[in-house]
């Protein structure tokens, strides 16, 4: 591997203050926690990540797409030290201030469609998620909902309800909202259906009409759609765009609002500002977080003024939009506009170049899929079986690990690479040399 100067390991992996810290932290957090290996951060700047030992590792996890601007961006910690000297909190629920209204205004003018919209905050996109099932039960007067197999919507009940990824998120918590219908997603790479690469049979849409509403579900009785652009935790999985032009037959056929979940896909990650706007597709519902405030906690969704007409009390949030969080996404998103959204396309492109090129030393890396700095590789055992890796990929993340790379895993088997939007080419060369690296490494 190239020297470098964002990577530096300088003591066995986890070093011993990390070691302390993750005696205490087994001794005292909830074990419901899924670590992949013991990174014990203690700085961030830009795309670097330091830990308590002083090692010093390359970001391709971003916070769990979080981070948009990168670790600790100057401007970002400006505004809120800024704003921390003057407002910490004072509840949007109960009262006025100007940052909340104004950062509203800002969504939606950046969101898909040009009718009056309104804007509901709350913390995380979990709450965004919570809101947007109330909101469409509201507004419509039904109370079903459509969700998608691999769905990943967030862990309290309702979204939880809505969520279809892997059993253990769900064990032991039922039962969970009722009305919640799940239908198969496009996985193109693994579609049955799929004569030759670049054609689909939409055959997922086609079972709402054709097996769904004709056996268990009477279609005017549904709220609403929910649906992720790109699949995140379930496999950075994209859709073709014959799946989103059904979704909106369907739904203006039988007045369903369209819910696009943009947590993990949002904000410019996919190289425009909604991963939706790729496909021409208008969400009633968009549900927003993670990379929204660059570390701060803030969820929000966004609707036209005609569906968000809920009234006085129907729903709050006492930290919802708090004035550090309004402040921090408000130059977030100005620095997304003037560059990083730009850069995101570039060297997303670039990355898969990258990827691509690597494939072919590598028959491991059964698929790569995914837009702008939204990037999954599925490892597979064997390409014409598409056996899954998932050993072999959960041995790339420890190993890349040691190697110096933060990098996580989304499906069974999938490495995804979502890095800082502030990520360099030559950053993306280092991340795929490492990558090559530990597949030679672990044999594959």
């Amino acid at each position: 591997m190239q020297a470098n100067s964002w990577i530096s390991i300088q003591t066995p992996l986890p070093g011993p203050k990390a070691q302390s810290v993750l005696e205490q932290d087994h001794r005292f957090v909830s074990p419901s926690y899924s670590r992949p290996y013991p990174m014990v951060a203690k700085e961030g700047q830009g795309m670097v990540v330091t830990d308590v030992d002083g090692n010093r590792f390359l970001d391709f996890s971003a916070g769990i797409a979080v981070c948009a601007t990168g670790h600790c961006h100057p401007q970002i910690v400006k505004v809120i030290q800024e704003q921390a000297a003057q407002l910490i909190h004072m509840s949007g629920t109960d009262f006025y201030y100007p940052q909340l209204s104004a950062l509203a205004q800002k969504l939606t003018e950046i969101t898909p469609g040009k009718s009056d919209k309104k804007v509901y905050f709350g913390n995380s996109g979990t709450e965004a998620i919570e809101a947007a099932i109330k909101l469409a039960r509201y507004a419509t007067g039904r109370d079903k909902f459509i969700a998608f197999y691999n769905a990943f919507h967030g862990r309290t009940c309702g979204s939880l309800s809505l969520t279809a990824s892997k059993p253990v998120q769900r064990k032991g918590f039922g039962p969970l909202l009722e009305g919640v219908f799940h239908v198969p997603y496009p996985y193109c790479y693994r579609c049955p259906d799929r004569e030759a690469p670049g054609t689909c049979n939409p055959s997922c849409t086609q079972f709402i009409e054709d097996v769904l509403f004709k056996t268990l579900l009477n279609p005017m009785e549904v709220a609403g759609i929910v649906f992720e652009p790109i699949q995140g935790e379930g496999g950075y999985i994209v859709p073709p765009q014959e799946f989103f032009s059904r979704l909106e037959q369907i739904s203006r056929k039988y007045g369903i609002l369209l819910i696009a979940d943009e947590v993990q896909s949002g904000m410019g990650r996919t190289g425009k500002m909604f991963a939706v706007e790729h496909f021409g597709c208008e969400p009633d519902i968009i549900a927003i977080a993670k990379g929204i405030a660059s570390g701060l906690p803030l969820g929000a969704i966004v609707a036209s003024s005609k569906i968000m007409s809920w009234g006085y009390g129907a729903h709050a949030s006492t930290f919802g939009g708090n004035p550090l969080s309004c402040v921090a996404a408000l130059e977030t998103i100005r620095l997304v506009e003037e560059g990083l959204i730009q850069n995101a396309k570039a060297v997303g492109d670039y990355l898969l170049e990258l990827l691509w090129s690597l494939s072919e030393q590598h028959p491991a890396i059964g698929d790569i899929r995914g837009l702008g700095l939204m990037i999954g590789v599925e490892l597979v055992k064997d390409r014409k079986t598409k056996e899954k890796a998932i050993d072999w990929r959960d041995a790339v993340l420890q190993q890349a690990f040691q190697n110096g790379l933060l990098l996580l895993g989304c499906g069974e088997n999938t490495v995804r690479f979502m890095p800082p939007l502030i990520v360099t080419k030559e950053q993306a060369e280092i991340a795929v040399e490492i990558f090559s690296e530990v597949l030679k490494e672990i044999g594959h």
